[in-house]
């Protein structure tokens, strides 16, 4: 079976451009009428991590998501716009990221996820908590940001789905994966299938690259990506982003699940100007956790110089205690005005930089990766 990619060229967010651009994106797929159907109650997905202007590439820009909104509005459905920040509160960050105006001026509606259900997964983790109104909408329509992530690499359409685990929760399957990037992306692909969205279309006019998904840089890529199956989604948004496949751990994980969507040679690639899309590999996170591919008695033996850490830079910390409150093996405190993280349990999820609003949380480096940084 071969799955369908679109992608087009665009270099701008100005909104007659911009329907322009996914109206033409949607047609080799069907059309926006192919995924969703008069009455039906259809939930957008966008990233809203955290309250960060939309030109900082943190989150899904709110134009993107106005003619998503308008174009499912037009095929008789109803929209609403939900998700779990990280940090800040969900209507903080809507205002924000101007996502509050486009609920405001089209009519759809804001739902922050509060309630949960517990789902019934047929996969390692049994049972998962999401939100009561991502598993109750008709449809999901998938709207990432295409962005590094410290973590995991990449963040893109199925991590995106991460935030319909709700608050503090997050912390929890953090804690549970632990230090594993193969057992956490195992549960972000077992939350993808409980509820899978018709329809995902990334947001890559602008990216981010290097310390993501909130600490790096934007960068140009001038694309929209689109597709059913996000897997495959993510896959062409890694090669295009030039991303090392062994440092996928999505895509690694749903190849040994046996799902498709994860071999870039069974993937069919439409769209305008595709051609146009070519750039330099998008610049890797410090804190990933490469290890040289040694064998374990050796990454067990050089732990701490083969490994990134984060550290603190008190000069901009503010001692808010979000770091702290969030952080999922509980690791660090602050005493006597000063914040520390304990390193020798640290499970580098990064949650601490991802959420810190000062960026004061910064990336210290093994030795052998200082001395050996394209190795690492």
């Amino acid at each position: 079976m071969t799955d369908k990619v679109s992608a087009v060229y665009i270099d701008s967010y100005e909104y007659t451009k911009l329907r322009d651009a996914v109206t033409t994106l949607l047609e080799p797929l069907g059309g926006i009428e192919t995924f969703v159907k008069r009455g039906e109650r259809v939930l957008l997905k966008p990233n809203m991590l955290s309250a960060k202007e939309p030109d900082m590439a943190v989150t899904t820009h709110p134009t993107l998501v106005r003619v998503v909104t308008e174009l499912v509005q037009a095929c008789g459905a109803s929209v609403m716009i939900g998700d779990s920040p990280g940090v800040d509160g969900f209507h903080r960050v809507a205002e924000k990221t101007g996502i509050s105006a486009v609920a405001s001026e089209s009519g759809a509606e804001l739902v922050p996820f509060k309630e949960t259900v517990t789902a019934q997964s047929c996969g390692i983790f049994k049972r998962i908590e999401l939100a009561r109104v991502y598993l109750e909408a008709d449809k999901i329509i998938n709207l990432p940001k295409l962005k590094t992530h410290e973590m995991m690499t990449l963040t893109c359409a199925v991590k995106n789905l991460f935030g319909a685990v709700v608050g503090t929760a997050k912390a929890g399957w953090h804690l549970k994966a632990g230090a594993s990037r193969d057992r956490f992306a195992r549960l972000l692909l077992e939350i993808y299938l409980l509820k899978k969205p018709v329809l995902n279309i990334v947001d890559a006019i602008w990216a981010m690259e290097g310390d993501g998904p909130s600490s790096g840089e934007p960068t140009r890529v001038n694309a929209l990506i689109a597709g059913a199956n996000a897997i495959a989604v993510d896959t062409f948004a890694a090669r295009l982003a030039g991303l090392p496949p062994d440092l996928l751990y999505v895509e690694r994980e749903a190849e040994r699940m046996r799902l498709s969507g994860a071999d870039p040679e069974k993937i069919e690639i439409v769209g305008a100007n595709i051609t146009l899309l070519k750039r330099k590999p998008f610049r890797l996170p410090k804190g990933l956790d490469t290890q040289f591919g040694f064998p374990e008695f050796l990454k067990k033996a050089l732990r701490r110089h083969l490994i990134a850490y984060p550290v603190v830079e008190k000069e901009l910390c503010v001692l808010c205690g979000i770091c702290r409150d969030a952080c999922p093996p509980k690791v660090i405190t602050i005493k006597n005005s000063t914040l520390s993280i304990d390193e020798k349990r640290c499970i580098r999820c990064w949650c601490c930089r991802e959420l810190c609003p000062e960026n004061a949380v910064k990336t210290r480096r093994g030795t052998l990766m200082k001395l050996f940084p394209k190795l690492g």
